[in-house]
């Protein structure tokens, strides 16, 4: 499965934006699929997964009443409201078979995109 993560750019902080992540070759409706983002000189963490059916999602601390992680058929997405500088960073989707905040059980990897939240 390849995934294409989209939606990311130059913002201002109090901005919002969504993320898009979207499956070539396959359907992503079978999969868990997570959120999580990488800063500069920093760890890549946990953000958001959600469940094949959307009913069931789970948050990382950090973003929880931030970011809402929702999908329909073939895509999955990432709501980012009151954006702060702080938020800058690669945003990567993944895609898997639990709902997990450990990035080693996600199969499949986007390429990353990159928000940057100016203050």
């Amino acid at each position: 499965v390849q995934l294409q993560a989209s939606g990311g750019g130059l913002v201002q902080a109090g901005d919002s934006l969504r993320l898009s992540c979207a499956a070539s070759e396959r359907s992503l409706s079978t999969y868990f699929v997570g959120w999580f983002r990488q800063a500069p000189r920093k760890e890549r963490e946990f953000l958001a997964t959600i469940n094949p059916s959307g009913r069931n999602t789970f948050y990382g601390g950090n973003v929880k009443g931030q970011f809402t992680i929702s999908r329909d058929k073939n895509t999955v997405y990432l709501q980012m409201n009151s954006l702060k500088p702080e938020d800058t960073a690669a945003y990567y989707c993944a895609a898997g078979g639990t709902l997990s905040n450990n990035q080693g059980l996600y199969d499949y990897w986007g390429q990353g995109t990159l928000v940057t939240v100016s203050s």
